[in-house]
């Protein structure tokens, strides 16, 4: 099954590698010379000429050499929080280049906006998935991805095709995540509403739609189970499971229990109105039966497997916020 995520959010940069300009012109001999060097003396590792401290945004040296095949990583400074391990959701800053460029093509610095996901989850290519697992929260880590764990041989954007990226990582939260909603069971009494399964064994909850009724023009937003976290603001940074479903028909278009991994999405980004409102005001460890009418959805264009004007329904876990 194709996973709708990427047409509820923004696309992330570090996913679709939205680059900056290539390298314009060359400095002079001597300070090529002396990045060389400095790169060298760096275990093979660019060496980061400039920003060197967490929090500031670095600058790298070209990589010297033959790049390494296999994925290299560095603490470049080691933080005192938790180690990250693979279902944590974590917030990052980072810059990213390729080993024969001293011209990063995306980093966060700059957007004074860090980067969140879920690690292991593959929202970002595999080269960070396997070099941050066991990192500490508050470190500053440097990475060399070859090829077939970054790009590969189609490349991205105006990264060329089988390019060996170098990022510069700096880990900025993490926050371990329950596997399920839990709280108190709300009443579903509206005949006409689907109704939603109630475990919390972090199974994917029972989603069943009501045939032969017509849908609500409406966005509909209730509780399944309450719980007593915080509530989600519009500022937030989500973590979810979630089931999906068409309305007309009860199949299903997305669904994040079948992989194993959550999503995560900073809400000011979602550009599925109905999914956003929907989530804006439910409380943190809750789950929530989202009805999502097709001008708060998708509108009046097929996408992926889903039809035009299509009513969407979700069984979204709200797990986290960042």
């Amino acid at each position: 099954m194709r996973r709708i995520a990427g047409l509820l959010v923004v696309p992330l940069l570090l996913v679709s590698a939205a680059c900056g300009s290539d390298d314009k012109g060359s400095d002079s001999a001597s300070a090529s010379a002396s990045a060389s060097a400095s790169a060298s003396a760096n275990g093979g590792f660019p060496a980061i000429t400039a920003g060197a401290k967490f929090g500031e945004k670095p600058t790298l040296a070209k990589g010297t050499g033959t790049p390494p095949k296999e994925l290299k990583t560095k603490v470049v400074s080691e933080g005192d929080g938790a180690t990250l391990k693979n279902g944590d959701a974590i917030q990052v800053n980072y810059l990213g280049q390729a080993w024969d460029s001293d011209k990063p093509f995306d980093n966060s610095f700059d957007r004074k906006q860090p980067f969140d996901l879920t690690l292991g989850a593959g929202m970002v290519i595999q080269g960070w998935d396997k070099g941050l697992v066991g990192q500490k929260v508050g470190s500053r880590v440097e990475l060399v991805i070859p090829p077939d764990l970054g790009y590969g041989a189609q490349g991205q954007g105006d990264i060329k095709a089988n390019a060996t990226l170098v990022f510069v990582v700096d880990i900025l939260k993490a926050k371990q995540i329950p596997a399920s909603a839990k709280g108190t069971p709300v009443a579903q009494d509206n005949v006409d509403l689907p109704k939603v399964g109630t475990n919390t064994d972090g199974k994917a909850p029972t989603l069943t739609i009501p045939s032969k009724v017509t849908p609500p023009k409406k966005l509909v937003s209730n509780y399944v189970l309450e719980s007593k976290g915080e509530v989600v603001k519009e500022t937030d940074t989500v973590v979810v499971n979630y089931v999906a479903k068409l309305w007309k028909d009860g199949k299903e278009f997305d669904n994040t229990y079948t992989t194993g991994k959550t999503a995560s999405f900073p809400l000011a980004q979602v550009t599925l109105k109905g999914l956003k409102n929907g989530l804006i005001g439910k409380k943190i460890g809750s789950r929530v039966l989202l009805v999502v009418p097709p001008d708060q959805g998708l509108g009046d264009k097929a996408q992926q497997s889903v039809p035009a004007n299509s009513t969407l329904v979700f069984a979204v876990d709200i797990l986290a916020k960042m």
